[in-house]
């Protein structure tokens, strides 16, 4: 029998390569996306199922999840992908923002999560997978929202284990580096500054340091790690992505507090 994945943010980027990845192995797609209306390359693919999922909607939700399994039996792994970045000085950022912010990249993700966990526990079985990033690892200047959303992703999902393991359920964590998708024009917020010109300096040398990061267009190295966490059959929780992640990561376990937020400052020459 056929195994399922259901994908959230499946109309780009890493969630659209990963659910055509699962389709060439042979799985029952379920790819969740906003619009799903606007979506062509999915919707001629065998066995992909498309719907409607907002993660800030727990009716979508829902209905995403009932529909998905009505038409392929069960959920086997769950991709939590959904996200975007809101990127400024912290001082700037309004409230609904804020909690903007968390809705996307932590609320969703642990509603979606909770949607499909009475069939996992039933069949007992079932891999959650949560795409976080980099970012729930290490730091970046004027991303404190970000990384607020993407360490909680990694606590919860770590602490996740105790609980779902008894089950059969596995939980597991991508970390991608950075790489050339659309998180960094329609998934990206810039939060203005007005009024604060104190920040724009350090800002722009942030800014300036980000355009220049040397972006992978590899973007089907994430849906190939995606893929292993949800066959490999392990208790491997993370799986980092990406020559720069590799190397933040482990600079980052080696070095003092200080000194890598000095190295990071340097990177912006403030």
């Amino acid at each position: 029998m056929k195994k399922t994945v259901l994908i959230t943010g499946a109309s780009s980027g890493f969630g659209k390569v990963a659910a055509k990845l699962f389709h060439t192995k042979d799985w029952n797609v379920i790819a969740t996306m906003r619009s799903p209306e606007k979506e062509t390359e999915l919707s001629m693919l065998n066995n992909v199922f498309i719907t409607k999922l907002d993660v800030t909607d727990k009716q979508s939700i829902k209905n995403a999840v009932a529909a998905g399994i009505e038409k392929f039996g069960k959920i086997d792994v769950l991709v939590n992908n959904a996200g975007y970045g809101a990127l400024g000085a912290l001082e700037a950022a309004p409230e609904k923002e804020i909690r903007k912010q968390f809705e996307v990249n932590f609320f969703g993700l642990i509603e979606v999560t909770k949607a499909v966990l009475p069939g996992m526990r039933q069949q007992k079985s079932g891999t959650i997978i949560n795409v976080s990033s980099v970012g729930g690892r290490i730091t970046f200047p004027f991303s404190s929202l970000y990384h607020a959303t993407k360490f909680a992703v990694e606590g919860l999902t770590e602490s996740l284990q105790y609980e779902l393991n008894p089950f059969g359920i596995n939980l597991k964590i991508v970390e991608p580096g950075g790489y050339k998708t659309e998180f960094s024009g329609r998934s990206l917020t810039l939060l203005q500054a007005d009024g604060l010109d104190g920040y724009k300096t350090s800002f722009d040398k942030f800014i300036g340091m980000l355009n220049n990061w040397p972006m992978s267009e590899n973007i089907s190295e994430v849906a190939e790690a995606i893929y292993e966490a949800a066959t490999d059959r392990t208790e491997k929780l993370r799986y980092p992505v990406g020559h720069d992640a590799a190397h933040l990561i482990e600079a980052r376990q080696q070095m003092t507090d200080v000194d890598f937020k000095k190295m990071m400052l340097a990177q912006m020459s403030i």
